[in-house]
């Protein structure tokens, strides 16, 4: 069964993905690390009901890759956006197994005393053009939703658009109701009560 874990906001640079999310929402982000094994580096936000956003971006101080980096990142440019949905899993194997090849193969990874495993295309492409959700399997416990400090943000909703909505809708199963397909070009679009009133991130 898949549950909502996180969402991440992507940039060409990790200053550039925080201040999207510092100013759409008028919290300040909390500090995070480094993804050695996809050369990459986060800042957190924890959020109500065990959520936490995250934004991410290209590591310039890590090393060329011989392989695609997680979230297609490889590919990113432009402003940065909300860019990929994260669902946990209790048996990540298995669920790839059902969703097919093209969720990707479990990579085991770590920051920190943090240790989890996620489904990563060969490509870094996730299928229906990013907007299917990336899947995740944690193998500890605590995890960020839980350590982080709380923002006073709650996500009430998560719009996933794309021309085919209905099919993903489907195809993931999800059963969370803050989570809405919508027909359209692909994109993601999540709307959060604040202190300072409703806020989209997109």
């Amino acid at each position: 069964m898949l549950e909502l874990d996180h969402l991440a906001v992507a940039g060409e640079s990790l200053e550039a993905a925080v201040a999207h999310i510092e100013d759409a929402l008028g919290v300040r982000m909390l500090a995070g690390g480094q993804h050695a094994h996809f050369g990459t580096h986060n800042q957190l936000l924890g959020l109500d009901e065990g959520l936490y956003l995250e934004a991410i971006a290209i590591d310039p101080e890590a090393p060329e890759l011989p392989y695609a980096r997680w979230f297609d990142l490889d590919r990113f440019e432009g402003a940065p956006r909300l860019g990929n949905w994260i669902c946990r899993s209790d048996d990540l194997v298995a669920d790839v197994a059902a969703f097919g090849a093209d969720v990707g193969a479990p990579v085991a990874l770590q920051r920190g005393d943090l240790r989890w495993r996620m489904a990563v295309p060969e490509s870094g492409i996730l299928p229906n053009d990013d907007c299917f959700p990336a899947l995740m399997q944690w193998d500890v416990s605590p995890t960020p939703a839980s350590l982080l400090t709380p923002s006073g943000c709650r996500l009430m909703r998560l719009e996933v658009a794309h021309p085919e909505a209905v099919a993903l809708r489907e195809r993931v199963g999800l059963g969370d109701a803050r989570v809405v397909y919508v027909e359209g070009a692909a994109a993601l679009r999540a709307t959060f009560e604040t202190a300072h009133g409703a806020r989209v991130l997109e």
